[in-house]
């Protein structure tokens, strides 16, 4: 069995209550797989990884919320 192979039935196997896991199924019914890019499985697995661990992003918060003004910003 190929690595692609056991990736997808690995996919497959895998609990179906993660939205983003589903949502790659039904994508990649519809994207070959030479139109994907080299970050495609990466981009998937970060994607699940978000909702697997809800609120642990990696970038930090600004120190204060940013004041958006409206009138500052009309042209």
């Amino acid at each position: 069995m190929t690595d692609s192979i056991r990736a997808i039935l690995d996919r497959l196997r895998a609990p179906q209550d993660n939205i983003v896991a589903r949502a790659r199924r039904i994508v990649e019914a519809h994207v070959p797989e030479d139109r994907r890019g080299p970050g495609w499985d990466r981009h998937w697995r970060e994607l699940e990884a978000y909702v697997e661990w809800p609120g642990r992003w990696t970038g930090e918060r600004p120190a204060e919320p940013l004041d958006m003004d409206e009138d500052e910003h009309d042209g």
